[in-house]
C-alpha cells in the first residue's frame, strides 16, 4: 500500500514524524513535500499529493500545512479527490467509512504528532462500508463532474 506524502516548510518536522510512522507500520511512502524551512507554496503540494492518488500512483495521501485547511482546498480540487481534515480521531475513521476519503489533511500549528498518528490510525484502519454510503459517494463525484 502506497502513501502519497506532502508538506509545505511549516510542517516538514511533523511530516518527518508521520512518514516513519506509516512507514513503521509497512506503508511506502512517495514523499512529495519540501523538506527544507523556507516558505513555500502550500498548494502545489496538496495538488502533487491528489494528482499522485488520481493518476493511481498511490492508493491513499496524507497532506500537511500549518493548519491543513489550505492544503486540502487544493487537494479537493484534483478530479475523484475526497479530502478529510481532521484534528480528531473520530471525524478521520468516519471519513473513511461514510464519504471513503482518499487524501487525509491535518495542521501542523494545531496538533501535536501523537494526536496526528492517532488521527493517522483511525484513517488508515477504518474501511468504507459502501452500502447507502454509496448514493452519496457518487452524489460527491456528480457534483464533481458537473462543476468541470
Amino acid at each position: 500500500m502506497k502513501i502519497a506524502m506532502g508538506n509545505d516548510h511549516t510542517a516538514v518536522e511533523m511530516k518527518k514524524v508521520i512518514k516513519a510512522y506509516v512507514e513503521a507500520k509497512g506503508y511506502e511512502v512517495i514523499d512529495l513535500g519540501t523538506n527544507g524551512s523556507e516558505s513555500c507554496d502550500y498548494p502545489l503540494f496538496g495538488e502533487k499529493v491528489a494528482q499522485a492518488v488520481s493518476a493511481g500512483e498511490a492508493d491513499y495521501g496524507i497532506a500537511i500545512c500549518g493548519t491543513g485547511i489550505g492544503i486540502g482546498i487544493a487537494a479537493s480540487k484534483v478530479k475523484g479527490i475526497r479530502v478529510c481534515t481532521c484534528s480528531e480521531p473520530y471525524s478521520a475513521r468516519l471519513s473513511r467509512m461514510h464519504n471513503n476519503s482518499n487524501v487525509l489533511t491535518f495542521g501542523a500549528r494545531v496538533i501535536g504528532d501523537e494526536m496526528a498518528k492517532m488521527i493517522v490510525d483511525q484513517w488508515l484502519d477504518s474501511t468504507y462500508e459502501g452500502g447507502r454510503h454509496q448514493r452519496r459517494v457518487d452524489q460527491l463525484a456528480e457534483i464533481e463532474m458537473r462543476n468541470r
